[in-house]
This record gives C-alpha cells, sequence and structure tokens, in this order.
C-alpha cells in the first residue's frame, strides 16, 4: 500500500484569499487547464435565476450541447445562492455569495488522475497534513475507494461511504450522471478514526467535491457508461481560507471580515465584544454587502420579480440588520465602496461599473428606507396589541399595501417570539393572485416542445445573410402545426430548418426577417411558403410562416428571399442604435452601458443604465449628434477577431453578455465601435435621419429611449403634424399659438374647479348643519353617523369637521356616501372623533380603514381626522350601521 504524505515543497504555502485563488488556478493551468473568466452572476441557462454553482457555464458542454473551449479547464467562479438565507451569520459557513474554485475535464481524464490531482494540491500546495483529511465516496464506487486507498495511501477508516443523497451527482431525471467523492477537514483529529461521523459540522468542514460524470441514465433509470467521462469540481474559497487562515468560521477570514470591521465602525461596536445576535447581524452586513456589489454590477437591478427581488431582499436585509446594530444613517455605499476595494484585484469590472454600483445602493436604501419606517411602526402596534401570531391577512397588507418584506415581518416577529400565519399570507397572494389573473400571457409549450426536440437533433445553421439576400437551400426539418412532420401543405402553419439561411435569426435585439422561399414543389406545381419571422434556438434558425401555395417536404431544395424593404430598415434602426450609445456616453455620463434593446422595421428602443431621466435639452444635444454623425456619411468597417484584440481596440460589449473567442466587430470609425453580430447599413447617410419619440424609465436605474429612423421619421412627422392642423382648427390658432390658447384654457379650468370644489364645500357644511342635532349621548360621548350623497371627499371631510366642532371634544363623528348617487363604484368615508374619544383608545384613522374593508376598500389617517374609500356602494348603509354599533359599544 502507498503511504500518504505531503508533498509540500519548501515554499510557503497559501494564506491569503487572494494567494489560494492563484495557487488553485495554477496548479491546474501548470497542469494543462485552459485558465477561465468567472462567468456572469445571470446565467445563460434560462432554468436557473442566479450562477449557483462553478460548473453551470459548462452545462451545456457535460450535456453535449456545445463544443468543449479545451479538453481540459479551470476557473473560479463567483456563484450566489439564497436558499439557506436564514443560516447567514448564524452557522460557521452559510453565504450567499461565495467563489467556487475548480478544474473540469470534457473527455479527457478521469477519476485517478483527478483524485490524485486533489490530493497533492491539498497536501503538497495547501499543506495540509494528511492525519486531517478525510473523504467520502458513493456508496457502490469501489474504483473511487481502491484509489484512494491503495494509490493514495489514505487509511481505511478515514474513506467513509455515503448514500446517493450525499454522494451522487445528476443534471436530472435523465442524462449524464455519476458518483462523488468529497474531501474533509478534520478540526479535530484527535478524537480518533473509530466512527467517524461527517455530519459533525463541529468537526468536519467539506471543501472539496469531486463528480465522476460516467454514467447515462434513461427513462427507465438504466445507468449506460458514457462513451466521454467528465470530471467536475469544486473547492469552496472560503471554506479553504477558514482552514488555512486558522479561524473559528468563514466571516472571520480576510474575505469578508474588513466588511465586517467596516459595518462596526459605522455601529461605533467592537464585533469581538458583541453578543451573538450582534455579531450574526455584522456577518449578514459582510456577507450580502458582497452578494449585491456583484450583482449590480453583473446588471441586475432591484424589483420584485425574479433575480431582481433577489437584490432587493438582501439589499433590505442590510439595512435592517444596520439599524439592529445602530447603524442610524444611510450606509449601503460605504459598504459598497469596501466591497468594490476588497473584490477589485480578482474582479476589475467592480471598478468599471462603480458608479452604477454606488447609485443603485443609494437610490434602494433610500427607497426601502421609507418603507421600513412605515412597515416597522405598523407593525410595532400589531405586536404590542400582544396577539398570539401575526396573521396571514396582516402580513398581507404589510407587504401589498407597505411594501415591507414577508421575511421582515417574519425576522421582526420572530425576535418578539411570534410566528407569523405563512399559510394565511399565502392564501391572500394567491386570490390576489387570482385577481391579476386576466392579465397572464398563454404561451403555447407544446410548439415549444416540437421546435426544441427538432433544433436538438441538427448541427447549427450556417448563415449567409451578412453577403446575400437570396440563397437556395435545403429544408433540413419541419414543423406542422404544432408537431415534427415530414410535409406540409397549402395552409399549414409551419416552423422549418434550412441548411444555410440568408435570413437573420432574432438576436441582440434585432428582430428576425422577413420574406418568402420558393421552389418547384413535390408535384412541379410551384411552392411559396411566406416567413413572417425567424428565430434561433441553440445555433439552429427556425423559420416561422405560412404555406401559401403547393407543397413541401424535408429534402426540398427552396430558394429564400429575405424582404429587402424590411432588412434595410432594421439596418438602419441596428446602426442608429449604436450611434445613440456613443452620443448617450458622449453627453450624459462615459459610464453608461447598455440593458437591451429592440431593433424592429419600424422603430429602435434602447435601455440603458442610468440613474437619473436625461434632460430636455440633453435629448436635443444627443439628436443633433447623431444626425450629424448621419450626415457626415461614415462608411461602417465590419471585422472579424479574437475577443482580447477587440476589447483592446475599445470596442464596447453588452455587460454581462457571454462572447465567443472570436466576436464580430462594427465600427463606425470615430465614433461607436461595438462587439455586434445583427445588420447593419454600409455607410452612415443609408440612416436618412434620426428622430428621438421618447424618454422614460422603465425600472430603478434604467432608462429607455425610444426613437425611428429613415422613412419611419416621415411617418412619424407627418402623424404629428395632422394633430397639429387638428389643434389649429379646433382652437382657431397658428400652430405658434397653440400652446399659448391650452395654457390658458387649463389656468381658466383650474379657476373654475376651486370655485366649484368651494362651493360644493359650502353646500356640504350647510346640508350637515342638520344633522347635528341627530346626534345621540353615548356616555360622556356624542355619536353621529350618517349618509350624506353628492359630496365629494374634500366637501364630506369638512362636513365631518365641522359637525365635530359643533359637537365638542366628545365628538365621534362618521359620515358616508356617495359622490356620484349614480355610480354605486366609488365610496366615502369620513370619520371625525374628539379629545374624549380619541382618549378611550378610538383612533379615526383606524377606525374608518377597517369599516372601509367592508366596501371593498380602505384607507386611513389622523387619530381626529381621517378618510377612506371603497368599490361597492351597496354595501355602505351596512358599514355605516356596523360603525354606529362598535362605536356604540366602544363609548359605553
Amino acid at each position: 500500500m502507498a503511504v500518504a504524505r505531503s508533498s509540500r515543497s519548501g515554499a510557503a504555502r497559501p494564506r491569503s484569499g487572494a494567494e489560494i485563488r492563484a495557487a488553485f488556478l495554477d496548479f491546474f493551468e501548470q497542469r494543462g487547464h485552459k485558465r477561465m473568466p468567472s462567468a456572469s452572476l445571470v446565467p445563460e441557462d434560462p432554468t436557473v435565476l442566479l450562477t449557483i454553482a462553478g460548473m453551470l457555464p459548462f452545462k451545456p458542454i457535460f450535456l453535449g450541447q456545445q463544443e468543449r473551449p479545451a479538453p481540459c479547464a479551470t476557473s473560479s467562479q463567483k456563484c450566489i445562492r439564497t436558499n439557506d438565507i436564514e443560516n447567514v451569520g448564524r452557522t460557521a459557513r452559510h453565504h450567499t455569495f461565495f467563489e467556487m474554485l475548480g478544474n473540469f475535464s470534457f473527455g479527457d481524464y478521469f477519476k485517478e488522475q483527478a483524485i490524485q490531482w486533489a490530493w497533492e494540491l491539498s497536501t503538497g500546495v495547501f499543506g495540509l497534513d494528511p492525519s486531517n483529511l478525510v473523504v467520502s465516496v458513493f456508496r457502490e464506487d469501489d474504483e473511487a475507494e481502491v484509489i484512494w486507498r491503495d494509490v493514495v495511501g489514505v487509511s481505511p477508516k478515514r474513506i467513509i461511504r455515503m448514500d446517493e443523497a450525499d454522494n451522487f451527482w445528476a443534471s436530472g431525471p435523465t442524462g449524464p450522471c455519476g458518483p462523488c467523492s468529497e474531501m474533509y477537514y478534520d478540526f479535530k483529529p484527535e478524537l480518533g478514526d473509530d466512527g467517524i461521523d461527517l455530519e459533525d459540522d463541529d468537526r468536519f468542514i467539506e471543501f472539496y467535491n469531486l463528480v465522476f460524470m460516467q454514467y447515462n441514465r434513461d427513462a427507465e433509470g438504466t445507468l449506460t457508461p458514457l462513451a466521454n467521462r467528465n470530471i467536475d469540481t469544486g473547492m469552496g474559497l472560503e471554506r479553504m481560507a477558514q482552514i488555512l487562515q486558522g479561524v473559528p468560521n468563514n466571516y472571520e477570514t480576510d474575505l469578508i471580515y474588513p466588511l465586517i470591521e467596516t459595518a462596526a465602525d459605522l455601529a461605533g461596536v467592537d464585533y469581538t465584544t458583541l453578543d451573538g445576535k450582534g455579531q450574526t447581524s455584522l456577518k449578514v452586513i459582510g456577507d450580502h454587502s458582497r452578494s449585491v456589489v456583484q450583482l449590480i454590477c453583473d446588471g441586475v437591478t432591484a424589483s420584485n420579480l425574479g433575480r431582481g427581488y433577489i437584490l432587493r431582499r438582501l439589499l433590505r436585509r442590510v439595512v435592517r440588520h444596520g439599524r439592529l446594530v445602530g447603524i442610524g444613517k444611510p450606509f449601503l455605499t460605504t459598504m459598497g465602496e469596501a466591497s468594490i476595494a476588497l473584490m477589485q484585484e480578482a474582479y476589475p469590472q467592480l471598478v468599471e461599473r462603480r458608479d452604477v454600483i454606488l447609485a443603485e445602493l443609494q437610490r434602494e436604501e433610500a427607497r426601502f428606507l421609507e418603507t421600513l419606517e412605515r412597515g416597522e411602526k405598523l407593525l410595532a402596534e400589531l405586536i404590542a396589541a400582544h396577539p398570539s401570531q401575526i396573521t396571514g391577512a396582516q402580513a398581507f397588507e404589510l407587504y401589498d399595501t407597505y411594501g415591507f418584506p414577508l421575511e421582515l415581518t417574519q425576522e421582526i416577529a420572530e425576535e418578539h417570539g411570534l410566528e407569523v400565519d405563512l399559510a394565511g399570507f399565502e392564501t391572500a397572494m394567491e386570490e390576489q393572485r387570482q385577481r391579476a389573473k386576466s392579465a397572464a400571457v398563454s404561451i403555447d409549450l407544446t410548439l415549444q416542445d416540437a421546435i426544441d426536440q427538432v433544433a436538438a437533433e441538427l448541427e447549427a445553421t450556417t448563415f449567409q445573410g451578412y453577403e446575400l439576400l437570396e440563397q437556395s437551400s435545403s429544408v433540413q426539418a419541419l414543423v406542422v402545426n404544432g408537431a415534427p412532420a415530414q410535409k406540409a401543405a397549402a395552409g399549414d402553419a409551419v416552423q422549418l430548418v434550412l441548411d444555410t439561411t440568408p435570413f437573420y435569426g432574432e438576436g441582440g435585439g434585432q428582430v428576425g426577417d422577413r420574406g418568402v422561399l420558393v421552389g418547384d414543389g413535390p408535384d412541379g406545381n410551384g411552392l411559396i411558403v411566406e416567413i413572417d419571422g425567424v428565430s434561433r434556438n441553440r445555433s439552429v434558425f427556425v423559420h416561422s410562416g405560412r404555406v401559401a401555395r403547393g407543397t413541401l417536404a424535408i429534402g426540398d431544395v427552396v430558394h429564400g428571399q429575405v424582404d429587402r424593404a424590411c432588412r434595410r430598415r432594421a439596418q438602419a434602426n441596428h446602426t442608429a442604435t449604436h450611434l445613440l450609445q456613443a452620443a448617450l456616453k458622449q453627453v450624459v455620463d462615459p459610464g453608461i452601458g447598455q440593458a437591451g434593446s429592440l431593433v424592429d422595421f419600424e422603430r429602435l428602443r434602447f435601455d440603458f443604465h442610468c440613474p437619473r431621466a436625461v434632460k430636455p435639452a440633453e435629448l436635443e444635444q444627443i439628436e443633433a449628434l447623431i444626425n450629424g454623425w448621419i450626415s457626415e456619411a461614415h462608411a461602417l468597417q465590419v471585422e472579424e477577431m479574437a475577443i482580447e484584440r477587440a476589447k483592446a481596440a475599445g470596442a464596447v460589449a453588452m455587460f454581462g453578455e457571454k462572447y465567443a473567442d472570436v466576436v464580430r466587430v462594427v465600427d463606425v470609425p470615430g465614433v461607436s465601435m461595438e462587439l455586434c453580430g445583427g445588420t447593419h447599413v454600409a455607410n452612415t447617410a443609408e440612416i436618412g435621419l434620426f428622430k428621438i419619440v421618447a424618454e422614460s424609465g422603465v425600472a430603478a436605474g434604467i432608462r429607455r429611449i425610444e426613437a425611428v429612423a429613415g422613412a419611419a421619421v416621415l411617418a412619424y412627422l407627418n402623424e404629428r403634424d395632422a394633430v397639429v392642423k387638428q389643434l389649429g382648427d379646433r382652437f382657431k390658432a397658428q400652430p405658434g399659438e397653440i400652446v399659448e390658447r391650452v395654457t390658458a384654457l387649463q389656468e381658466e379650468l383650474k379657476t373654475t374647479g376651486k370655485a366649484l370644489a368651494s362651493a360644493q364645500a359650502e353646500l356640504a357644511v350647510a346640508k350637515s348643519a342638520a344633522l347635528a342635532a341627530q346626534a345621540v349621548a353615548v356616555g360622556d360621548a356624542q355619536l353621529l353617523v350618517e349618509r350624506l350623497d353628492g359630496v365629494d371627499g374634500t366637501g364630506l371631510q369638512g362636513a365631518a369637521q365641522s359637525l365635530a366642532d359643533q359637537l365638542g371634544d366628545g365628538a365621534a363623528v362618521v359620515i358616508g356616501g356617495l359622490p356620484d348617487p349614480a355610480d354605486l363604484g366609488k365610496v366615502i368615508l369620513v370619520a371625525a372623533f374628539g379629545k374624549v374619544v380619541i382618549a378611550k383608545g378610538q383612533q379615526a384613522g383606524k377606525f374608518i380603514g377597517a369599516i372601509a374593508k367592508q366596501c371593498g376598500g380602505g384607507g386611513g389617517g389622523r387619530p381626529n381626522l381621517a378618510q377612506a374609500g371603497g368599490r361597492d356602494g351597496a354595501a355602505l348603509d351596512g358599514a355605516l350601521e356596523a360603525a354606529r354599533e362598535q362605536l356604540t359599544t366602544a363609548l359605553t
């Protein structure tokens, strides 16, 4: 038996996080692995919100959907997981953001070499004592156990067999899969080798996982050996740093602890002397600060959906835990600065995106502080009533009406020994979903499945559309009326794949081409297929349309003809978007980056990261710049080159987009240079004219400009001219006088409206004067609940205040009515309470808000005067009667 030993040379072992990362990558690069950069946290895989593992960017390679970049590779991949977010800061090693070091073999070396290198790296490079190491293997993987025992020399007592749940990896119910082997560090080897329990987190930490992809599992569960076996490994950088730096948890490593110290300084506390709760909060701040900075850097903006919600949730947890440790002022930008400084050496793009990151942090923190103040106040009132739990309806009202996250409601409730009724919350949420169901979009999954099935079996389509607009091709596959088929007839809706095509497939924001396919057809009567769109499925171009004449079959040769007019318009709009981005960088901010785009035949849309609206004067300047570049007739230069050469030349890439090693560069000399696979004009003069139509905000920190170019500008101007002529005729004014005339009419309308409102308020007070005599004495209060229709909210509020003044400190006035007696869809309710009533625990705002719910509404206000609304006028009388009964009981 070979003897396990450390092969570490005399060189000092890596210790810092940066040294560990470099040592790992250097080790495998020296052994023939291609060093790969970290992919974005926003993955290409549409089934996953965020990059959650080091192997995720390589998944298409492992599944045989993409060519391997090299026989073997190594990377340090940034990852985010939030499934165990409640454990962050509470355990020694749970994080949201972490780095996964990995070495990968794509059909090259396999099990024995992977295990030997893992041991050599761990003991030789990182200098771990073999007596501190334990390995696990899958219960049926005799081969791995033999390698660890006989080749490496690990004691049989330190090789632990584990079940499928722990030591078997699968990409899904079917497909590539295989056993795993994991390396653990033993913090207490003096306890011996008998009865080792790897679930003991105080003693063991798993730091290196080796996955041996050696089988293919079919639908029946049968495992068949793969022809090309793969290796996928992962070593947690933070975990190895904990081991090598000799600290009790991952948070106290140099990868996170500087952020904990920054937060502690802001709070004026000492981390080492804090209790468990305080230390947990500082750990959460440190961990989440890394996550939010990296997410924003990769183009994620805070929202209430998908990965945007994950970012918002993390940001709000940072703010919340900052308040818990005593940080009483905005501090996210300070944490952002510290996080960028800590990680910029490994991720230099953080410096490039610094302004965007800090702007998003500042904006989202300001928004949440308002939400937090309202929500905490309302939740404190609920808790002060000593309930047995926070009901689902209460949690949902906080979430839906005040934007207070459910997770924070749970955290605060837990701090007070209360639980939240999650089932009730989900019921309320589902009711809201049902109300919004009419807005849902239906997707034909059957058709998409058929297209996916066809595309998966084909080679990539050869695109010739940069040079050709007409070309003969062979039909490779056919989907007819939603199902794979061999042939199609006139009238059939079809999706078809050609071996080569002149049609541009939708991508990079540009819509797919339109046109026709013509041919003789199998029956010789002629074939016409009208193509109304082209999409891409992986690298296969799918042409969608309808057979207008003849029949079509797989194997037919057809002649494709792209609609030249549509292509010209799309090209003009696409080049115009490049000019627009260049102009935005020049006029507004050099750091502006693209967030999305649409290049259609009729218009263009460009989304970009910017914390503020673009000013009208700036829009005029942008428009003038672009039209100047158009009139200067710049000839475009298009060239394919290595990605590194393109970036060195200054080509702009869309942030977070994944590019091949060789890219296509579209250069408008002296104006714009971008990586782009779309179609473009040969000369800017072909665009003709450019006109901005609108500028707006579409999400936090993202602005949108909509514009038209070329022939579409004339149509846009004709439409506007027609509107101006109609307004001129209606106002009997020249075009230059229309604005002045409209302004005068608005002022006149405003004056008339004020006079009408004043008259209505006076009328309401006059009507209410007669009601004062109907007040009923209840204890030492004067109760008046009446209905008063035909009065708007302002008038009704004035009437209630007037009655309360007449009735004195004991006034308890509730008035409800329909502003328009013919419209049962709008109800107004007002409450006015005197000092005596308020002293008895009754508050107008809370009281009237609860009553309004009986009319399908809500509202609130001050303890002495409040207004609410509803949507069910038929329930108004019942609501007023309920108000009378409740106040009678409360005041008696």
